[in-house]
């Protein structure tokens, strides 16, 4: 028979267990959660942009995670067709990296699915559609859908005062034939944080203070050259990465996908314009107002006359020799034509996506991608859950030092790059023009 004292033990095991088992079966809160769903954007009282945002808003919520902190993101679609949120930039698993083509499952129209994943590296990455968007030029990466992904490092970047985050995006796009017979979107309106120039809160700062701005090309298609009248930029990272030698410039270029980080001394007091160099994208509103306490007036802007750019500014100063075995994988873009109204297609060794063929990785295996571009567009290229060390750029300039995950290969010219292939699963490598993507700019690597 039980004593009193055996009785209240079995009762206090039980209610234990009860209490274990309720919280195997509690929800737990996500860290964030991302509603997709239409939304009505006023880029100046006279225009409006019917699209797609993520928590109604353009651009999403600046997600703040700790490097190698597991996170829980849920992810709601309020829209008619599938969705899939890419977490651009992050070493994650296939199945939540945010491709549908590596297996990521798309999230159907009125349902919720969970990301569960470790961030890694630090850096200034981003998150966004990765879906088709084909001749509807108001899905895919035309919509608002994109937000910023500060992944925290150990070490801070850079001593700085203030910092701000800036998306540029190109909206109200039509197809139209180059001279070449392809076909590129050409836009009415363009924007800094969903604002045409005027129209958006200015960034205000004060005369000493040291800015870091984090700068991400959202555009579904196009490249962005921006610099700041009356101050320049020192460049320390690029595409979340610090550079080996920072460099001070008087702009920045970013291919569609690019992240520039970037300190400026505000040394110059006044109202200033931070905004696109190309005289008519400035005039189809990319810009935003700079203003310093105690300064009104109208904004000033002075006009650059040349474009400036180059990777290899940014170089590491010493080659270092290579001390491992590389293989090299020639990767051949060109172009297909079909005129009269058909689709473009785009070839990476002569074959479109679905049918390009898939290349097997072995892990731990160093890499080299030879991008030999032999059609006449410039290419932002992109490669999933990895990064890439430039290696030769255009007119044969060898370089070292400088890791990112999009890079522009100019029209009729090669450009290689280096990878460590140290994440097992279906990896994505593709163009980062939606319109290029669409039309078979895609490609798998597997590990074996």
């Amino acid at each position: 028979m039980l004593s009193r004292r055996g009785i209240l033990k079995l009762g206090g095991a039980a209610a234990l267990s009860a209490a274990l088992l309720k919280a195997a079966h509690t929800p737990v809160d996500p860290d964030y959660s991302i509603e997709i769903a239409p939304f009505l954007l006023e880029i100046s009282p006279k225009h409006t942009v019917k699209t797609i945002a993520y928590n109604r808003q353009i651009p999403g919520e600046i997600l703040r995670l700790a490097e190698g902190r597991p996170v829980i993101v849920d992810v709601t679609n309020h829209t008619s067709r599938e969705e899939v949120v890419h977490w651009h930039g992050l070493f994650l698993p296939s199945d939540v990296d945010g491709a549908m083509e590596e297996g990521t499952p798309m999230v159907s129209p009125g349902s919720t699915v969970r990301y569960t994943f470790t961030p890694r590296p630090a850096g200034f990455r981003w998150y966004h559609t990765h879906t088709r968007a084909g001749d509807d030029l108001k899905a895919g990466q035309y919509t608002g859908q994109q937000g910023f992904l500060m992944i925290e490092p150990r070490k801070a970047m850079s001593a700085y005062d203030r910092e701000f985050f800036l998306a540029l995006h190109d909206w109200d796009g039509q197809m139209f034939s180059s001279g070449d017979g392809s076909m590129n979107p050409a836009y009415n309106f363009s924007t800094i944080n969903g604002k045409m120039l005027g129209f958006g809160e200015p960034l205000k700062v004060k005369q000493g203070q040291r800015v870091l701005l984090h700068i991400l090309n959202a555009s579904p298609t196009d490249p962005h050259w921006i610099s700041f009248s009356g101050h320049q930029f020192r460049v320390i990272a690029l595409d979340g990465n610090p550079v080996p030698q920072p460099q001070t410039v008087p702009m920045l270029r970013l291919a569609p996908a690019e992240r520039v980080c970037a300190i400026v001394e505000m040394s110059n007091p006044g109202v200033w314009v931070l905004g696109e160099v190309r005289k008519h994208i400035k005039s189809a509103g990319m810009g935003v107002v700079v203003e310093y306490s105690g300064y009104d007036g109208a904004p000033l802007w002075q006009q650059p006359q040349t474009l400036n750019w180059n990777y290899n500014q940014f170089a590491a100063l010493v080659e270092s020799r290579d001390s491992e075995e590389i293989v090299s994988i020639p990767l051949v873009f060109e172009s297909k034509f079909a005129g009269h109204g058909a689709p473009d297609r785009w070839m990476i060794n002569g074959k479109s996506y679905p049918d390009t063929e898939a290349v097997t990785l072995r892990k731990g295996q160093r890499y080299r991608l030879q991008f030999k571009n032999r059609s006449t567009d410039d290419h932002p290229v992109h490669l999933h859950r990895h990064s890439f060390e430039i290696r030769t750029l255009p007119r044969s300039q060898s370089t070292r030092g400088i890791v990112k995950d999009v890079v522009l290969v100019p029209a009729q010219s090669q450009v290689d790059v280096e990878f460590t292939a140290d994440n097992p699963g279906l990896t994505l490598f593709h163009c980062h023009q939606q319109n290029h993507m669409d039309d078979g700019f895609m490609m798998l690597f597997r590990y074996a």
